[in-house]
């Protein structure tokens, strides 16, 4: 019989996910929501806002508000994480305060299906996308039939803000620490998929705001990309990231590996 080509590794849709930080009474806390059971990807799982990007999001008019000299040149994932946790948590990363109902407003507006940029205009909102800072790029194992490009930013959250879950892809929101995330997901009580529970693995020894963004590249600097590899052990099959890429460990048993 004639062999059979390997098949191709589908590609990886580039994505984008915001971690807001904040100094509570746990110490740092980040804000992650909880994602619909009966969605395709990551059912019920607790993850950090974010997703896709969007045509929208390479739109030339988000360069005017960069606020220095020309933009960086993942200006669009910027725009994709802050956008998406405006759509998934209600929570705007603003240049300035927001008036009383402005949140209110935007989420009336982006609820409705109005664009992003429309609905910032709406309300006289200006996205702060210098305060957010690239800590990692994941790509999804090439295993799988689909497949994220993600960066993950870090940013100070704006105060004031409560986050408001759209009811669709996410169905709560809390805020919390590393710690506390990676506890109740060893008692069962809450599901982590790898990049989220590698991330919060290395916040969790962050002790405040200023600690966690020191994790973050300095700079334009873009991270390299991190393509967790299937490998077969002496003592089992593990999934292996590259020694370097500031995450640990870097080998898990596939058991409690959660991709998807």
């Amino acid at each position: 019989m004639p062999e059979t080509a390997p098949q191709s590794p589908v590609p990886a849709h580039p994505a984008a996910t915001l971690i807001l930080l904040r100094d509570g009474p746990e110490g740092l806390e980040l804000l992650v929501m909880e994602r619909h059971a009966g969605l395709r990807f990551a059912a019920g799982a607790t993850v950090f806002p974010g997703g896709r990007m969007e045509a929208m999001d390479h739109d030339p008019h988000w360069r005017r508000h960069w606020p220095n000299g020309d933009p960086p040149i993942d200006l669009a994932h910027r725009v994709a994480a802050l956008r998406e946790c405006a759509e998934e948590c209600g929570v705007l990363l603003s240049r300035d305060p927001l008036a009383p109902g402005t949140l209110d407003e935007l989420r009336r507006a982006l609820a409705a299906g109005e664009g992003f940029a429309a609905a910032l205009a709406r309300v006289g909102a200006v996205p702060a996308l210098d305060r957010m800072a690239p800590l990692a790029r994941w790509v999804t194992p090439e295993m799988l039939p689909r497949r994220f490009d993600t960066l993950f930013y870090l940013a100070p959250a704006p105060e004031g803000q409560q986050p408001v879950c759209d009811g669709g892809e996410a169905v709560a929101a809390l805020w919390a620490s590393p710690r506390r995330l990676l506890a109740e997901s060893g008692a069962g009580r809450r599901r982590l998929v790898y990049a989220t529970r590698m991330t919060l693995l290395r916040l969790a020894g962050c002790a405040d705001v200023a600690a966690a963004m020191a994790c973050a590249l300095p700079g334009r600097e873009l991270p390299p990309p991190i393509v967790p590899l299937m490998v077969e052990t002496p003592s089992g099959p593990v999934l292996r990231i590259p020694e370097g890429c500031g995450f640990s460990p870097l080998e898990t048993p596939a058991e409690h590996v959660r991709l998807g």
